[in-house]
């Protein structure tokens, strides 16, 4: 009977992450963000999801092609860490397939004219 389990159940982390496709559905209507960016908009949304966990499958979701490094940019500032920052742009990959969610729209079009 061990080794039936073996068969049925393939190792290691699944590939499709609900968390991953939410963040699809966020860049298809922000088109492109950096991830501090993302993850703000992602909790106005999916309140339930840390920063290192969006971080984490922006990073797999270019190893899979679902996301794109678009630029990477320095900013200068008055940071704790210093005064740069570097910020890293994500765009949708060829791999994504965005369902295109009305409320996720509206969320980002309300993010968007909140930086006006």
């Amino acid at each position: 009977m061990k080794n039936i389990s073996l068969i049925l159940m393939p190792r290691g982390r699944p590939v499709k992450s609900r968390i991953r496709q939410n963040i699809v559905e966020i860049l298809y209507y922000l088109k492109e963000g950096y991830a501090y960016e993302i993850y703000k908009i992602y909790r106005s949304i999916f309140p339930k999801a840390t920063m290192r966990s969006i971080y984490y499958n922006l990073r797999k979701g270019v190893s899979l092609g679902e996301f794109k490094i678009s630029r990477i940019e320095r900013e200068k500032g008055d940071y704790s860490w210093g005064p740069e920052a570097e910020k890293t742009y994500y765009s949708l990959g060829r791999n994504a397939s965005p369902s295109m969610k009305i409320d996720v729209k509206e969320a980002v079009e309300k993010y968007i004219e909140s930086k006006k």
